[in-house]
């Protein structure tokens, strides 16, 4: 019997509608009615959880072309959220204009700076392309449909370029053909468990005490216990000179015996946090 879908869920994104965080929600809440709530910037995102104008987050936070987005981390550690969950979306970039134009006649690119970054091999294949960097990939298909902007051109997904009844001109410009971003998945920490004893990843943040060897201990620490680091990211602390945070992601088997890793690990560091514990994502291609 097929499951009526009766509640509303809000899903708040940076960019608009179309966009590869709309599809990326979408996937991720497949089982549940959703609404978007659409955001300019990540930190628009992260308003419209705080004023309770959103049930979730999804947020991008890497890319495996264009790499991680810095600001992001930041703007999690600040904010009252907490990660629940990511999905791995395959980006396909496309070139996408008004309808009946060609390659020839489109003079400048538009889209969001991480998409541009994607796609290096194919400006470099056709140098008279300017590209622009712009607020998101589906407001920018978005605007040259609104506004009728020939010689225009903007990076977007299929989706956007159908929703906005634009034509692809080139289609996967992306200079990786397995170019995945990775999602994460947000909410209030006041709605969330504190113990999350059926997950098998985690994010955390620490920076490192003031002891030689404070990082490589930890790292060893992780190894002992049999802890798989799959990322680490660190970022300068302003104010405190060749001080940096770390943020890293972790995968494990056993609930337990992660939790031991970190009591062990804890001494090491300082300013320790749990930024989420969660089921390690699904890829969606």
């Amino acid at each position: 019997m097929e499951t009526i879908k009766t509640k509303t869920i809000k899903v708040a994104i940076q960019g608009g509608a179309g966009a590869f965080h709309e599809i990326a929600a979408s996937h991720y809440f497949e089982n549940e009615k959703i609404e978007i709530i659409p955001g300019n910037t990540f930190k628009e995102l992260f308003q419209n959880l705080e004023s309770r104008h959103a049930d979730y987050g999804i947020m991008a936070i890497e890319n495996m072309v264009a790499g991680s987005i810095i600001p992001n981390y930041k703007l999690l550690r600040e904010s009252n959220m907490k990660i629940i969950g990511e999905i791995y979306l395959r980006i396909v970039q496309n070139l996408v204009a008004l309808p009946g134009q060609t390659i020839t006649e489109i003079k400048e690119v538009y889209s969001h700076p991480m998409a541009i970054l994607q796609c290096q091999k194919f400006f470099e294949k056709y140098p008279h392309l300017i590209s622009i960097d712009s607020a998101d990939t589906a407001l920018s298909a978005k605007e040259i449909s609104e506004k009728k902007l020939k010689g225009v051109a903007a990076i977007s997904s299929e989706y956007a370029a159908k929703m906005y009844g634009l034509e692809i001109l080139l289609s996967s410009i992306e200079d990786n053909k397995n170019n995945y971003t990775r999602f994460l998945i947000l909410k209030d920490k006041n709605g969330t468990e504190a113990v999350n004893e059926n997950s098998n990843k985690a994010s955390l943040s620490f920076a490192l005490a003031h002891k030689i060897g404070s990082l490589s201990k930890v790292l060893s620490i992780f190894s002992f216990f049999n802890i798989n680091l799959t990322k680490i990211q660190s970022l300068p602390i302003i104010g405190h000179q060749w001080e940096y945070q770390f943020y890293v992601d972790v995968e494990y088997d056993d609930y337990k015996i992660y939790k031991q890793a970190l009591e062990s690990a804890k001494p090491f560091t300082s300013s320790f946090e749990i930024l989420g514990e969660y089921h390690k994502g699904k890829s969606i291609i």
